[in-house]
């Protein structure tokens, strides 16, 4: 499927990173019991500030780079940037620049880490049958963030030492991804008693999330009703694993008791109809292509999902199928859908965007081309078709205008190693030395490797004529890469 996925590597329980992420999390047992929520703002930042929870998630998430297998999928990728920004307006959040980690791995997980780090596992959109069961986790995820549960813990404990937190949670990050003991020795000693005792509380911080979570969906447009459903769906899980509970509930505490109050609570709002996006169940049949143990498995399943009643006139049955149909070669037969789902759906970019996914693997570069500049015209700036548009130029040997379409994407996402990555690949093949050594400082610096960084950034200077307008730009970014190394060694 033109590399959009990063293969599925070997996975270990990611719950201990989010277990960090929440159990440092905590609120008092008082707090939680209260009825009234905690005023926003005046909470936190006492002995820790906003920069400092910004350097530990800058910390972490360099932790995340170089360590969990990612989705890099930009239709699954744009769809959870936009419903999460759906959100986030109806999010107490002090900080709403946000930046998202999709990681590789079908367990059900979420997580969130201060400084404003959201993680999604592919698998969330596997077991949440409904985009309200899906949203409901990540209104969960917001309201631990906007109710700076790790700021006020660490101040419980009278913790004075974030960034040395921020070490012990990169540290389990790249245990736990990694199947080894890598970054155990952040956690041993008095440390790790001390991060057990912040774990204490979180059964009742969780009501608190679950209390804020339902007022940003309500508010947000969305079902509160979802995240009672999506619990239910977790315990029965649960139930049918037995120990092996999913990841989600051992950083979750979930009981019965929980999972009424939030079902009262539920009720509570408004009833209306609100209908989930089609586009929810696109990106869903895509991943479950993606988690499939084959290509003929995925087929046989939407076959099978076809010969159900009605189902014909399920649209995200048919694209799975067709998707599972790309997975296994069958051009032909993939197009074939992709189209007849266009002459109903002739502006969805999911569909224009796969069905040039299809023409570039039968190297009918020409057409995915002219499908995308076309879409591409009617939205500009648009992320999916933007990056396949730039995959086209890279599949023709045209550097030079891929590079314009990931410098697009680079001033939007910066946060996103992979494109920086790319970007070099597209500067290399247009001869552009300066640009090679100017996308990988980028994507160094995302991965937490300073120096590396700041040789290519020297080596970008050399290149350039003295007192050319790029050169200052280049020598300002050097500025602040060697003052970010400086400080990192004097810390």
């Amino acid at each position: 499927m033109n590399n959009v996925f990063i293969k599925c590597r070997c996975y270990r329980k990611l719950f201990v990173a989010a277990v960090f992420s929440y159990g440092l999390l905590a609120v008092s047992a008082a707090t939680a019991q209260e009825t009234r929520l905690p005023n926003i703002g005046g909470t936190g930042g006492g002995l820790i500030s906003g920069q400092q929870e910004s350097d530990i998630g800058q910390q972490v998430m360099v932790s995340i780079r170089r360590s969990a297998p990612r989705i890099t999928d930009p239709l699954i990728y744009d769809y959870l940037s936009s419903i999460i920004y759906r959100l986030v307006p109806s999010a107490p959040l002090d900080n709403r620049d946000l930046t998202l980690a999709l990681i590789d791995s079908p367990a059900i997980n979420a997580f969130a880490v201060p400084g404003g780090i959201v993680g999604v596992n592919g698998g969330l959109f596997l077991n949440a049958s409904t985009e309200q069961q899906f949203a409901s986790v990540l209104a969960h995820e917001l309201a631990h963030l906007s109710q700076r549960h790790f700021a006020r813990r660490l101040e419980q404990q009278e913790t004075s030492a974030p960034l040395t937190i921020a070490g012990m949670i990169a540290g389990i990050v790249l245990s736990a991804v990694t199947q080894s003991d890598i970054g155990i020795a952040a956690i041993a000693g008095t440390q790790a008693l001390a991060i057990q005792n912040m774990l204490a509380y979180s059964r009742s911080h969780e009501q608190e999330a679950d209390r804020v979570g339902l007022d940003i969906l309500a508010t947000a447009g969305m079902d509160p009703r979802g995240m009672p459903e999506m619990f239910e769906i977790m315990m029965r899980q649960n139930r049918l694993q037995g120990n092996n509970m999913p990841e989600y509930l051992s950083t979750h505490p979930l009981t019965q008791n929980r999972v009424a109050d939030t079902r009262n609570r539920a009720e509570q709002y408004p009833e209306r109809s609100i209908r989930d996006g089609q586009e929810y169940h696109l990106v869903r049949s895509r991943l479950q292509v993606h988690y499939a143990p084959s290509p003929e498995v995925a087929m046989e399943t939407f076959e099978s999902y076809l010969n159900k009643p009605d189902a014909q006139d399920n649209e995200a049955i048919r694209y799975g199928l067709a998707v599972a149909y790309l997975s296994n070669n069958q051009f032909e037969n993939a197009a074939n859908i992709i189209t007849e789902l266009l002459a109903s759906n002739p502006g969805r970019i999911t569909l224009q965007v796969t069905l040039a996914e299809i023409r570039i693997q039968e190297k009918r570069l020409d057409e995915a081309r002219a499908l995308l500049k076309d879409a591409l015209s009617r939205n500009p700036g648009n992320y999916p078709i933007t990056s396949t548009l730039a995959d086209v130029e890279i599949a023709t040997g045209n550097g030079t205008q891929a590079a314009e379409h990931l410098k697009q994407l680079t001033r939007r996402m910066p946060q996103q190693e992979y494109l920086w990555l790319r970007l070099a690949e597209a500067e290399g093949m247009a001869r552009n030395i300066v640009g090679v050594h100017r996308a990988r400082a980028e994507y160094d610096a995302l991965m937490g490797d300073l120096e590396s960084a700041q040789r290519q950034l020297r080596q970008a200077q050399e290149k350039l004529p003295a007192g050319s307008a790029q050169r200052q730009v280049v020598s300002e970014r050097l500025g602040e890469i060697t003052s970010r190394l400086q400080t990192r060694r004097n810390s």
